[in-house]
């Protein structure tokens, strides 16, 4: 049955995908006085096992936005150090102890607790309007220049009319499909299995870290159940489900900190969730009337769980250099090329040193002597705390 036409609406900017990068520029343009439109193809944020890392970049910029300490009242766990096991012995990979911000630390939440909290703070500001159940169809053209939105909610077709649209909507973004936007792809050796295992009183207190000898086992401390993680190698899922889940659990049970018998938990393949690890970039960003932030325009690996962090800071960079144009109704081309610009180096360098980490897992046949470095020069850990905790390039809103 055809979706039948309804009213447009206007807006100075809409923005394609409801995640950290969607609703943060959502919440700056409309807390600088713009008409956002936030459209989100799902009915809600509840999704398992999304990016829940809350960086010190991240936290610092919610300082500056007054929103910290309301934030920091949503339950959540805090991690001021990352942790390794390597040949059974506990390593310190990243200290965020001396990081010249307020929250020196990671702190866990679930995104959508996140999504919820901001979508809520944005709610306040009259200019801003978020459409769940709303996925994008295709973009509206007049005397070739984009003048809108078509998209799609249930049977009903909504038009939204804007002279910018902003892809914030992920790794397969329609926007960057729709408008022609091409990238490099630089691949990644490995996928992660993640699972969850409920809380016992008598687990090991483990934190947020890559456990295991081969340091293959992840574990993250929701509160009350641990967020596991298996990583495998690219493309192994469906070798694994050949041989049978009682193989797999055995194999993880090898490399995890836990009792084989608390692998009885993942009792179905529903249980483990396929994350297919990517590294890739656009080569440009945009197009005349189309600009894509986050994991639109850079899918990262979860290396470091920096991805989330990257796409808001895209946000806020995208809000300081395209607030006054928005306002001045005229977004030429040249302010969406300074947005690229201004984080193409943070970009570039966290992918660089996710490629050449993951490339020498995928290359070694000896033991990383990165452990035993960072032991034996303890400033590594704090300058590793940074990279993380930081990135190569903060952003502070400029409109506030």
């Amino acid at each position: 049955m055809q979706a039948a036409e309804v009213n447009a609406l206007s807006a100075d900017c809409c923005i394609v995908g409801g995640g950290p990068a969607g609703l943060m520029l959502g919440y700056l343009l409309a807390r600088s006085g713009l008409r956002a439109v936030v459209i989100e193809k799902h009915p809600d944020f509840l999704r398992d096992f999304r990016g829940d890392t809350i960086h010190p970049s991240t936290l610092e910029i919610m300082r500056q936005l007054g929103l910290l300490d309301e934030l920091l009242t949503l339950p959540h766990q805090r991690a001021e150090k990352l942790q390794a096991e390597v040949a059974g012995e506990e390593i310190t990979m990243a200290d965020f102890s001396r990081l010249p911000v307020q929250c020196r630390f990671i702190a866990f939440m679930p995104q959508w607790d996140f999504l919820n909290f901001l979508a809520k703070k944005a709610f306040e500001f009259p200019g801003f309007t978020l459409l769940q159940s709303t996925a994008f169809d295709d973009f509206i053209y007049e005397d070739g220049a984009i003048s809108g939105v078509k998209t799609l909610q249930g049977n009903e077709r909504h038009i939204i009319r804007t002279s910018l649209v902003i892809g914030a909507d992920g790794r397969n973004s329609q926007v960057k499909a729709k408008a022609g936007l091409t990238g490099q792809s630089f691949g990644a050796p490995r996928d992660v299995l993640w699972f969850r295992l409920e809380k016992h009183p008598d687990d090991p207190q483990l934190g947020m870290g890559h456990k295991g000898p081969k340091q293959n086992f992840i574990v993250i401390d929701r509160g009350d159940y641990w967020q596991c993680g298996y990583t495998i190698q690219k493309n192994q899922f469906d070798e694994l489900k050949l041989a049978g889940l009682d193989a797999l659990k055995s194999t993880m049970a090898q490399v995890a900190p836990f009792s084989a018998e608390r692998m009885a938990e993942v009792d179905e393949w529903d249980k483990l969730k396929l994350l297919s690890i990517r590294i890739d970039r656009l080569d440009h960003w945009m197009k005349p009337g189309v600009l894509c932030i986050g994991d639109a325009a850079h899918a990262m690996s979860p290396i470091g769980g920096v991805g989330v962090n990257l796409a808001i800071q895209d946000a806020v960079a995208a809000a300081n250099m395209l607030t006054k144009p928005l306002q001045q109704g005229n977004v030429a081309l040249q302010d969406l090329q300074k947005v690229q610009r201004r984080r193409q180096f943070p970009t570039v360098a966290t992918q660089f040193l996710q490629i050449k980490m993951s490339s020498n897992k995928r290359k070694r046949t000896t033991p990383s002597k990165v452990p035993q470095m960072i032991s034996r020069f303890p400033f590594l850990r704090h300058l590793f705390g940074r990279l993380i905790g930081l990135g190569f390039r903060t952003e502070k809103p400029r409109y506030i």
